[in-house]
């Protein structure tokens, strides 16, 4: 068995599982194995409470949902082991990205920050593995917006490229990766909204986690007014870098959009037009930054019929 084995863990914007993945490092790369494990839900509030500032003790909850979300992190390392027949002394290292519950990117008159939460001492404990973990805050404490992080592993599996490329990720929020053919500097920022505004609106008005196959959205139209109105909003027009999360796009901020626009319109044209600004956002993007080349699509914002 090869010794590149490594072990990646993380759970993203969307907080609907915990992603974990068996790789080997040696080139070419090969993705040995992946499973997706449920976060329960009642872990699944108590971070959400955490992301909006809701409860009370919030110091207490945090240490115990970090505790918590580690044993979780922890199990899913254990079953993809037992899963593949591989012990714990043939992986060189588990890289935990953790579940992020607040990211405030550099702006005026702000101290930047980011927290990750699910303790790798925790995770290292459980599973005898070395663990890494806590990826963005030194970007951020060098002037750097902590996110995404996916760019430089863009730059290193697309290294010999022969024309300018974009990796384009649509997770809870959309990034870009734009590699040149010819200039080793990374370009990586958020575009807006992926998936987390569906989700927001679809969980406010139907009590489900996400709108399977884009289905309810199919039923409404969208509304070409609220969508320009939508677009007015300043992250759009910021210029790179720039980074967001679910801090800022969530489920009061379409309700503020709302009761700004002032005209009825069904909640299922809502959620027709927020597809619709998700794809608008990263289409009027990509136009500023190529004019030929090659365009990568990954992320769970794929899975949705088009």
């Amino acid at each position: 068995m090869s010794s590149e084995l490594f072990i990646g863990l993380m759970s993203g914007t969307s907080m609907d599982a915990i992603d974990c993945v068996l790789i080997d490092l040696a080139e070419p790369i090969n993705v040995i194995d992946f499973i997706n494990v449920d976060i329960p839900e009642k872990l699944k509030h108590d971070i959400l409470d955490l992301c909006q500032e809701q409860g009370d003790d919030q110091i207490k909850k945090l240490g115990e949902t970090d505790v918590e979300l580690g044993k979780l992190f922890a199990s899913a390392v254990i079953s993809i082991l037992e899963k593949n027949q591989i012990s714990a002394s043939q992986i060189q290292a588990i890289g935990s990205h953790g579940q992020t519950i607040r990211h405030q990117p550099p702006r005026q008159n702000n101290s930047a920050f980011t927290i990750q939460i699910a303790d790798p001492n925790t995770i290292a404990a459980l599973t005898g593995i070395t663990t890494v973990a806590d990826f963005r805050r030194k970007d951020m404490a060098l002037g750097g917006q902590g996110a995404p992080l996916l760019p430089i592993f863009h730059q290193q599996v697309f290294k010999n490229i022969q024309a300018d490329k974009i990796i384009l990720n649509i997770g809870g929020i959309a990034n870009i990766t734009l590699l040149k053919k010819d200039d080793m500097q990374i370009i990586g920022f958020d575009t807006g909204p992926g998936n987390i505004l569906l989700d927001s609106w679809v969980q406010q008005n139907l009590n489900q986690h996400f709108d399977k196959d884009g289905k309810w959205a199919a039923t409404g139209e969208s509304n070409s007014e609220l969508l320009a109105f939508m677009l007015e909003d300043s992250y759009f027009s910021c210029p790179p870098p720039k980074s967001t999360g679910r801090e800022y796009f969530n489920s009061l901020w379409i309700d503020k959009v709302l009761a700004d626009y002032a005209n009825d319109i069904s909640p299922q044209d809502v959620q027709a037009t927020l597809v619709e600004l998700t794809a608008i956002s990263i289409a009027e993007t990509v136009k500023g930054l190529l004019e030929t080349g090659e365009i990568i699509v990954c992320g769970g914002g794929t899975k949705t019929p088009s």
